[in-house]
């Protein structure tokens, strides 16, 4: 298990190419008989094509702050478990159903470029595969001599097991979906991929239920009330997609708003230029080594960057803002006062509890179980480091040094393992030097 937890391989342009390789087998196998459609199979696959073409273009930046195109999902999903073809006398296989899904995403991300706007292929082809997996577990595999979609035809007096058998594919399709882009971003950012997996899982799981319940919807309704079963599903879904992106311009504005307070101690002359914006980089980078949920990482986030607010309180500045060189009473009186400034403000609380827990050496939890924030423990460490490399940032080793004399007295030593872990995956992607 530690072996794998610190596996990560860059699965981006392998995706792309399995997604290419998929979309042209389906071209293949499916495209005659998807230009032999006719009739109110041929209306019905066109109007699935314009959800997914228009859901693909209207992207959705979730809190994680990745773009998706859930309308997109969703439909595509709904296309892959529905039954129309089955019960109007045509056949429309797994074939044919990726190679619309293929075309209509195509056409999206065509009109994306077009529009000037970039296009994240990792997520786009993890999403395709998953969706990928839906076509061909619903009307390619065969049980007992007939695909899913074949029985689901004869199951029409029990509606309610074709819903459950709707949702379990559905949730296959979303794991695959997760773990393939979990996956290929901890090899783009050289994170762990058992920690990376389960983070995306945590922060897209809300999201990824309600995608898998609306596409078993669609396909469901569909033998009611036909077509018009696509509209109805996902119109809810429109208004949730105008819901979240609004939250999420909310939290950038907070983000911006919380990263322009964090620079005040740079103007004051209290900090070194972008201390602040170091010690929150390297501490997420350790948060999400260790695992933690996108919550605790935004808190981890916004504490990092005010850790050292309560320095404009102080008479005269520490050398370089080095508050890891003062004497414990100053420490003491920068994290309190920094932790006051933020409380005051009423809807940080748990910012103002990780800020004025960050200087409680390590030793209070192991000798006296003492309850201190993950957090807390990691912006201690993060910001140690850059205090201690100086501010050329050449004296890392020395930094690290330092850190090691007080392992399991002032800083967790699953922090400072972490904190290695980012260093040694850092140098290695650092470009050679000439």
């Amino acid at each position: 298990m530690t072996a794998l937890r610190r596996i990560s391989v860059d699965l981006t342009w392998p995706l792309v190419g399995l997604a290419v390789l998929v979309a042209a087998q389906a071209a293949w196998q499916g495209a005659d008989d998807l230009l032999a459609l006719r009739g109110s199979i041929l209306v019905s696959v066109l109007l699935f094509f314009v959800a997914v073409t228009v859901g693909e273009a209207a992207r959705l930046t979730v809190l994680t702050g990745r773009e998706t195109a859930p309308m997109s999902t969703a439909a595509a999903l709904g296309l892959s478990l529905s039954s129309l073809d089955v019960q109007r006398g045509g056949h429309l296989g797994a074939g044919p159903v990726v190679l619309v899904i293929a075309l209509a995403m195509g056409a999206g991300l065509f009109a994306l470029r077009l529009a000037g706007r970039p296009v994240d292929w990792l997520e786009t082809c993890a999403r395709f595969s998953g969706i990928t997996v839906a076509a061909l577990l619903y009307r390619y595999l065969e049980l007992d001599g007939q695909t899913l979609v074949e029985w689901q035809q004869n199951m029409s007096g029990e509606r309610w097991l074709v819903g459950l058998v709707m949702l379990g594919v559905g949730g296959l399709t979303m794991t695959a979906q997760i773990t393939l882009e979990a996956a290929g971003q901890a090899g783009r950012e050289g994170l762990p991929l058992v920690p990376a997996v389960i983070s995306e899982v945590r922060s897209t799981l809300a999201l990824a239920t309600a995608l898998v319940t609306s596409g078993a919807l669609i396909a469901l309704a569909e033998v009611a009330i036909g077509i018009a079963a696509l509209p109805l599903f996902l119109f809810p879904l429109v208004l949730t997609s105008f819901a979240v992106q609004r939250n999420a311009n909310i939290r950038a504005t907070y983000r911006q708003t919380i990263g322009a307070l964090s620079s005040l101690t740079d103007q004051a002359g209290y900090t070194v230029t972008s201390h602040a914006a170091r010690v929150c980089e390297i501490s997420l980078a350790i948060g999400r080594d260790l695992g933690m949920s996108q919550r605790e990482l935004t808190d981890l986030e916004y504490a990092a960057l005010l850790h050292d607010l309560g320095q404009v309180a102080l008479r005269e500045p520490i050398p370089q803002g080095a508050t890891v060189m003062a004497a414990p009473a100053d420490q003491q009186r920068i994290a309190h006062d920094g932790a006051e400034i933020v409380r005051s403000t009423g809807v940080l609380d748990n910012v103002a509890e990780i800020m004025e827990a960050q200087i409680t050496p390590y030793r209070q939890v192991r000798e006296f179980d003492q309850q201190l924030p993950m957090a807390s423990r990691i912006i201690k460490v993060a910001n140690a480091y850059d205090d201690l490399r100086g501010p050329d940032g050449l004296h890392g080793e020395r930094a690290m040094e330092r850190i090691h004399l007080g392992l399991g007295y002032e800083y967790d030593p699953r922090v400072v393992d972490s904190l290695t872990r980012y260093l040694d995956r850092r140098r290695r992607a650092a470009p050679p030097v000439a």
